[in-house]
């Protein structure tokens, strides 16, 4: 099967912004898109089998009593999920995406990315601000931590990418990311800011020039900074100042920006942002 932009929803605040930004993606990648919903099986078990409680009395009959209910509720779910796909794929249309479909699934999210990773080219997930803590969310962190296809996390509301950000550090991660956005066609003909925390000294020079060369060799305009200082607050002074639309970053390395986005830190900076990033993987 032909590789597909995947979106996620759930019928949550952020789903119509999942559903514009995946639109986006699928347009600029020229690639199929296909909206998922999973009934997850914690939520909503499969109907139970009590044929091995016979001589319960009235426990059997709460037992089915609360099998029926559940059942119920699944049956509920399913239906809404498939109202929300349509909804999903008509909107689609609209923004001018051929032949969007859709798939249903019951079970466990991580379980049926798994099954379908090799028909995946670009994953959109929505954040859920009223779920954030200390991390980013346990089911989003889960998929981002075990999945293997780039991953754009979408915030509530959809803004057209009109400029991003690429934060780089000499690290392996990072400078496959910056491979990966000059051969991909997703934000070719934006300004792609490319921002490097750290001394500026012969060293890190060398690496953020080969960054912008390979970049501006793929033609996009690539702005490049070296900046001392603290690297959380120094990215997100810069996203400001710039007024960036995007954070790009390699997803899980070993670097001082993989534990800037995604360690304590990672909450807040993606929450207060409020721009969709994409993982690299």
């Amino acid at each position: 099967m032909m590789s597909q932009v995947i979106a996620c929803i759930d019928g949550t605040n952020v789903s119509t912004a999942v559903c514009d930004y995946a639109a986006w993606a699928s347009l600029r990648l020229d690639a199929p898109l296909q909206f998922l919903h999973v009934l997850e099986k914690a939520l909503y078990p499969a109907a139970s089998d009590l044929s091995g409680n016979i001589g319960l009395g009235s426990r059997e009959t709460l037992l089915h009593e609360l099998a029926a209910l559940d059942e119920k509720r699944g049956k509920i779910a399913l239906e809404q999920g498939k109202n929300m796909l349509k909804a999903a794929r008509e909107r689609a249309i609209a923004d001018g995406v051929p032949a969007p479909t859709s798939r249903q699934r019951h079970g466990s999210l991580l379980e049926t990315l798994a099954d379908i990773a090799d028909d995946i080219r670009l994953l959109v997930l929505g954040k859920h601000d009223e779920h954030l803590g200390d991390h980013i969310g346990s089911r989003l962190e889960n998929v981002v931590r075990t999945q293997h296809r780039p991953t754009l996390i979408t915030p509530a509301v959809f803004k057209t990418p009109r400029r991003v950000m690429l934060a780089f550090d000499r690290s392996s991660a990072t400078r496959k990311g910056i491979e990966t956005v000059a051969a991909s066609p997703l934000l070719r003909g934006l300004p792609c800011h490319v921002v490097m925390v750290g001394d500026d000294n012969a060293a890190n020079r060398e690496h953020l020039d080969w960054a912008r060369a390979t970049l501006q060799a793929a033609g996009f305009d690539t702005p490049t900074a070296l900046i001392p200082g603290e690297v959380e607050q120094t990215l997100c002074d810069y996203r400001a100042r710039h007024d960036i639309d995007m954070l790009i970053m390699g997803a899980y390395g070993h670097s001082v920006v993989r534990r800037f986005f995604v360690g304590s830190t990672t909450t807040a900076v993606i929450r207060d942002a409020q721009v969709p990033v994409l993982l690299l993987r």
